[in-house]
């Protein structure tokens, strides 16, 4: 069998466990049927090769194996280890997590006995469940049979005949990964390139008019526009399909669409190229008619054309900051930033472009990441540089993790109590941008108090700042409107008020209700006879886990718990809060050109939660940051 990733098949299943859409790959599948007829002639052995069968089952018999394995393994992506309702042939038999993954069926044939599709990549995105089949040798699904028939559990390390052993002989699982992962994204609307932004200052000149001209855009903002690619906006089921799906009801997929990009990306069931970027490029703007590169210089696989047209490099530092803030002496504060560069390069040719990365001897880094194209001498993060060779469009230069260097742009205390059994009384007392100095600029900042368990019927309160919205089940006070940005000073925001909320009704547990029970809905019997009859595991551990929280008292009856906060959102502009920078002076084009370079940054909040105070438990509440 030839090396490579082939893929054989490919099935999307929606929320209702059918299969919308499928693609089988009759090339692919010739290789397939030759591999099982040279083995069938060297091993004259039929107990696990009568499962191996040469065909693929069609899409109802595929539906019913994957649906009969939801059953059996608790979940469509089941739970990879052994348990009492596991037998034997199952995955959950071999007893390791990766069959979580890596899922095999069993598919009943109305003629034959069944056969035994493996290894099945399954990734679970939205509302849909994507199987990918790869092309892999007849010898090593027997292997896999074997392995879900022996009595031992788990896989020791080093052993032959383990999964992971097994898996490190097959590359072309992880080509079926790339391809689940970018249908995926695909199919949900994941697949955009990041935003580049340009900083709207008058230095800028010319090139943001070019910009802003690109795209469309009739004069100049005073904000930042973010740099779209070219092709976002000519493709219409392009768009169709990446924007369907945002919302959480599922919507139609657009199969035009879909069958193009797998046409592109694996001709022939062979992947080539998974970037959905590069392919809309390509069908945009065709392959370059340009002078080819020397002979001397290799064309990357991330630049399948040459750009022609005026040039210019961009580069947006995007920073995102998690908090939970507890104003507690005992339970210290977590604040966190996750952050990226972004870029855009258009340049001609296949030039070389490197830049120091300032301010990363004094940001606290934790983690470190590289997209493909750039090469990080290894000398230290104190002294890091970064050489690149750009692809085509918007992509992700470089990842980390840091320490907010700044403290936090929103701090203070959230507190709230129960007046009465439908009466809340509740107070905020918030410091913004406190220590922040210019060019740092809070564009907006709202706070929304959330109550999914209760629905909102009066509401009474006035802040010191800002206006103030509510709804069924939230409260939302804008302190900052968009277009009011504050820029080299902080503010102090105080919002005290009550909230009436709708008669409170107890409820049981189900099966599909979250409320928590009461103590005396709860005896030890339940868990004995729920552990000898409940076959779907993960119901199981979902009702376990929710009768290990405790109840909720009537002193705080809107809530349960984990919900026991208020959600900050925000924006900053002008600098990061790491530290991290990029000086547009420093960058250099090598060969030399003459090419504009405009930076930029912007911080948003990711989960900056403020925690009730007054919460008895906030340690369960943290818990699910």
């Amino acid at each position: 069998m030839p090396d490579g990733c082939g893929i054989r098949a490919i099935w999307i299943f929606s929320n209702f466990d059918a299969v919308i859409f499928s693609r089988r790959f009759p090339v692919v599948e010739r290789r397939w049927r030759t591999a099982c007829k040279i083995e069938n002639d060297r091993c004259n052995s039929d107990d696990i090769a009568s499962d191996v069968s040469p065909v693929l089952p069609n899409d109802s018999e595929l539906a019913a194996a994957f649906v009969e394995r939801k059953k059996r393994e608790g979940s469509a992506c089941g739970f990879g280890i052994r348990v009492i309702q596991s037998y034997e042939g199952s995955d959950s038999w071999v007893d390791d997590p990766i069959t979580r993954h890596i899922i095999g069926l069993h598919v009943k044939k109305e003629e034959e006995s069944s056969i035994f599709l493996w290894p099945l990549i399954l990734n679970i995105k939205s509302h849909y469940s994507i199987l990918v089949l790869p092309l892999v040798e007849p010898q090593h699904i027997k292997h896999y049979a074997s392995l879900c028939k022996r009595s031992d559990c788990g896989s020791a390390i080093g052993a032959e005949s383990s999964l992971s052993s097994l898996l490190l002989d097959l590359p072309s699982i992880t080509g079926a990964f790339m391809v689940a992962l970018a249908i995926g994204d695909v199919i949900t609307g994941d697949a955009v390139e990041p935003d580049v932004l340009v900083s709207a200052s008058p230095s800028v000149g010319g090139l943001l008019d070019s910009l802003t001209g690109s795209m469309g855009i009739s004069g100049i903002s005073a904000r930042a526009k973010p740099v779209a690619s070219p092709s976002s906006s000519v493709n219409p089921s392009t768009n169709t399909v990446a924007g369907a799906l945002n919302s959480d009801a599922p919507r139609p997929l657009d199969k035009d669409a879909l069958r193009s990009f797998i046409s592109s990306s694996m001709p022939f069931g062979t992947p080539l190229d998974l970037s959905y970027t590069n392919i809309s490029s390509i069908k945009v703007n065709g392959f370059s008619s340009s002078d080819p590169p020397p002979a001397d210089v290799k064309q990357p696989a991330w630049k399948p054309y040459l750009y022609k047209g005026k040039q210019r490099v961009i580069l947006t530092i995007h920073e995102i900051i998690n908090a939970a803030m507890y104003d507690r002496d005992e339970i210290p504060d977590k604040i966190s930033v996750s952050g990226q560069i972004n870029c855009r390069a258009e340049l001609e040719g296949l030039p070389d472009v490197s830049f120091p990365l300032a301010g990363s001897n004094k940001a606290r880094i934790e983690g470190l990441s590289f997209h493909p194209c750039a090469q990080v001498p290894e000398h230290g993060i104190d002294k890091q540089a970064v050489m690149f060779s750009p692809p085509l469009g918007n992509f992700v230069l470089m990842r980390y993790q840091a320490v907010c260097a700044a403290g936090p742009p929103v701090k203070g205390f959230y507190q709230l109590s129960m007046v009465s059994e439908d009466k809340g009384a509740f107070l905020f007392k918030l410091c913004l941008m406190e220590g922040y100095k210019a060019p740092l600029c809070m564009e907006f900042c709202t706070v929304t108090m959330p109550f999914p368990r209760r629905r909102i019927v009066s509401f009474d309160g006035t802040p010191s700042i800002g206006t103030v919205s509510t709804t069924e089940h939230s409260v939302e006070w804008k302190i900052l409107a968009s277009g009011r940005g504050l820029l080299g000073k902080s503010i102090e925001a105080t919002f005290p008020g009550t909230i009436r909320f709708a008669p409170w009704q107890i409820q049981r547990l189900h099966s599909s209700s979250p409320v928590t029970p009461s103590v005396e809905e709860v005896d030890s019997d339940v868990e004995a006879e729920t552990a000898s009859n409940v076959v779907n595991i993960e119901e199981f551990l979902m009702e376990k886990m929710n009768k290990d929280l405790p109840p909720v008292e009537l002193e705080e009856p809107f809530c349960w718990q984990a919900y026991n906060y208020a959600k900050v959102s925000f924006k900053i502009l002008g600098a990061s809060l790491s530290g991290i920078s990029v000086d547009p002076k420093s960058v250099s084009i090598y060969p030399a050109v003459k090419a504009p370079v405009e930076f930029s940054t912007q911080v948003t909040s990711g989960d900056y939660i403020l925690w009730n105070t007054l919460d008895k438990c906030p340690s369960v509440a943290s818990e699910t940051i």
